[in-house]
């Protein structure tokens, strides 16, 4: 770890979905830290799933000694969940925080009266713990939650950045891979808030970062231009790769096997970029949307269900409008038997989307794929590859 940072929280190796709705295949960490000057501050706490793990980590860190501050980057349960109990325990502990996060705490600890111990913070404030640690306050409203602030540690050259830079995974199961489960994580979680993200990473670089130090996910200690370069990408909605993600939705077969051609037509065309298909009916659909941002380009294809769109797409296009989709290029193939008409449906949802242009032509099968939509599906390829 860090100079002078110790590190206290924990992994949920048995959570099933993040969020109740993201699934997490290897678990989540919960990170929590202890900051060593003349005095101690705890940064955070964790989820209630790990209160005991994370208590032993917290006593072995303070050695005996009790902590003076507790600082609070975020109010979301599975980070605050053990703030009355450190409270209650630890009599003359300050709690840090933004005046919203203060302002928060009845919301989730009725019957809870901390007068004269919290201190509420704003952006170039900052703590002077003593033996030159020195935490400065940066808010960070809306990312994702409206309280949000972020800690720099000059001394260590550290910045504590809440939600921001997280990924899924317990620290266990980390692998060098950090980049796709921190775009899912970034994508579903944060997305929406491109513009807020924006505004710290310009607070973000007038400071000198060697390290940055998440609530969820590994500590980023080297390559940090590249990290920032990334949250950059995402959060000013650029596409990372050149590429074309092909995502369907079926009933029974037609339309995957149109996409299925339709990815192989853009595959034999590598000047493209990459292909990435993706059945919605039985993948992850926060997988889906994190490769709809990664790509430049994207193809919806489903068949007409009741008259509308088969739920599925209707799910993922839901999900691409509340995180602020746009700034790509969308091609569409429609299936029915006897009325398709998912493709003006899909065309309507995209309007309500920004800089989305729509591709041409529209391809439209009945059923079964026939030898002129063969025709069609390489015309489209042709307009996505810029032919």
């Amino acid at each position: 770890m860090i100079e002078g940072i110790k590190y206290i929280g924990a992994d949920d190796i048995d959570l099933q979905k993040f969020e109740n709705q993201y699934p997490i295949t290897k678990g989540i960490s919960y990170n929590s830290y202890l900051i060593e000057g003349e005095k101690t501050a705890i940064t955070d706490t964790v989820d209630k799933r790990c209160t005991r793990e994370w208590l032993a980590h917290l006593n072995d860190a303070l050695a005996g000694r009790t902590p003076d501050y507790l600082i609070v980057h975020h109010m979301e349960p599975d980070h605050s969940a053990n703030i009355s109990m450190l409270m209650d325990k630890y009599p003359d502990l300050k709690l840090v925080a933004s005046a919203r996060a203060i302002g928060m705490l009845p919301q989730f600890f009725d019957g809870k009266h901390w007068e004269g111990r919290t201190i509420a913070v704003n952006d170039g404030d900052s703590l002077d713990l003593g033996n030159g640690c020195t935490v400065e306050f940066l808010m960070a409203p809306m990312i994702h939650w409206p309280e949000v602030m972020m800690c720099y540690l000059p001394k260590q050259k550290a910045v504590m950045s809440a939600d921001a830079f997280g990924s899924f995974g317990a620290l266990q199961y980390q692998t060098s891979d950090w980049e796709s489960e921190a775009r899912r994580y970034y994508i579903n979680i944060v997305g929406k808030y491109g513009a807020q993200v924006q505004t710290v990473l310009r607070k973000m670089k007038s400071l000198d970062i060697k390290a940055i130090l998440p609530l969820h996910g590994r500590v980023i200690d080297s390559n940090i231009d590249h990290y920032l370069g990334l949250y950059d990408k995402w959060s000013s909605y650029t596409p990372e790769t050149k590429g074309t993600l092909i995502a369907y939705a079926s009933v029974y077969g037609g339309t995957a096997f149109c996409a299925e051609r339709l990815a192989d037509i853009l595959r034999s065309k590598p000047e493209q970029g990459e292909t990435v298909l993706f059945d919605l009916s039985n993948g992850d659909m926060s997988e889906a949307v994190s490769q709809a941002f990664r790509l430049s380009s994207m193809v919806l294809a489903s068949v007409t269900y009741d008259g509308g769109i088969f739920p599925p797409m209707e799910e993922f296009l839901s999900r691409l409008r509340h995180k602020t989709y746009r700034n790509r290029r969308v091609g569409l193939i429609e299936n029915g038997s006897w009325a398709p008409v998912a493709g003006r449906l899909m065309a309507k949802e995209l309007e309500g989307m920004r800089d989305i242009e729509i591709i041409t032509p529209t391809v439209t099968i009945k059923s079964r794929m026939t030898e002129s939509d063969e025709k069609a599906l390489k015309m489209l390829a042709d307009s996505i590859a810029g032919e």
